[in-house]
């Protein structure tokens, strides 16, 4: 495995455990950050067998925000030598498009304070437990920015459209017990015990469940989301039933049934998706 500067990285149960490290910053967030992240996500992806992706951090805190080193000019992007027309693109919208693109599920666990990038790259992730210390803030409007990394977007579509412009207009620090109240998170545990949960939901997830079967499932719901008709569920979901009923995924989840035992799916993600995935840049059924 690789060696990484601000992360770090390791593989339990079949899982890729992914640690922000940066822990003297508070795991502050950094462009160096994101692109080891994104690094390692591949890495987890083109190895089949990873079943799952699992995020924290190293020390006391998740992730403190962006790193603010540069003072007053952390947040102005403009190359003061030569001006652009070029369209930016912010460093926590490339890390959440990245995940949310993922075959894989991924689980946060938040060990602590998540602020600003440290809240909203957990948004892409299918779920979020948090120890009892944890705490969570979108302060964008205190910073004098908005809300980055796609989080217009998938903020309220987690926890409604009202509590999404609560927190944001508030720019107010939340505890974990008010985080899930609001289905921010899913449920809050012990900091000992954070990691071990974490891999448990993944052994849930993951031990008798085919690989191919969750990757195409994880993009469907998550994508269809922004559907505006059923009709565009119907039409991926007849191609996937018709793609995994005639491969051997369906035939193994069919004998392993009869049979009364675990099954045990051939299928790999690194060379077996369906032909037509992904399908979102495709036309369909025109």
């Amino acid at each position: 495995m690789k060696n990484y500067e601000q992360i770090e990285i390791n593989i339990k149960n079949k899982v890729f455990i992914i640690t922000l490290s940066r822990p003297e910053k508070l795991n502050a967030f950094t462009g160096i950050m994101m692109r080891e992240i994104i690094d390692a996500v591949d890495q987890a992806e083109e190895n089949d067998d990873i079943r799952a992706i699992v995020f924290t951090g190293k020390g006391n805190k998740y992730c403190a925000g962006a790193d603010l080193s540069t003072g007053e000019d952390s947040f102005n992007w403009t190359d003061k030598k030569k001006e652009t027309k070029r369209t930016v693109r912010d460093a926590g919208g490339v890390l959440t498009l990245r995940l949310f693109k993922s075959t894989k599920p991924i689980i946060g666990a938040i060990n602590g304070d998540a602020v600003g990038i440290g809240a909203t790259m957990l948004l892409p992730m299918d779920v979020r437990i948090a120890s009892e210390n944890s705490r969570f803030g979108f302060v964008f409007a205190k910073r004098g920015i908005v809300p980055e990394a796609a989080s217009s977007w998938f903020l309220p579509r987690l926890i409604g459209i009202d509590n999404a412009l609560k927190l944001c207009y508030s720019a107010n620090v939340i505890d974990a017990k008010t985080a899930k109240e609001i289905n921010l998170i899913s449920e809050i545990t012990s900091q000992d015990n954070l990691i071990s949960r974490a891999l448990q939901i993944c052994d849930e997830f993951t031990k008798e469940t085919s690989s191919i079967s969750i990757a195409l499932t994880r993009q469907m719901l998550w994508r269809m989301m922004g559907a505006d008709h059923p009709m565009e569920a119907h039409k991926i979901d007849s191609r996937a039933v018709y793609a995994l009923g005639k491969s051997g995924e369906a035939v193994e989840g069919i004998k392993s049934f009869f049979e009364k035992r675990p099954p045990k799916f051939p299928g790999k993600l690194t060379e077996d998706m369906p032909d037509f995935y992904p399908w979102w840049d495709e036309k369909i059924f025109e």
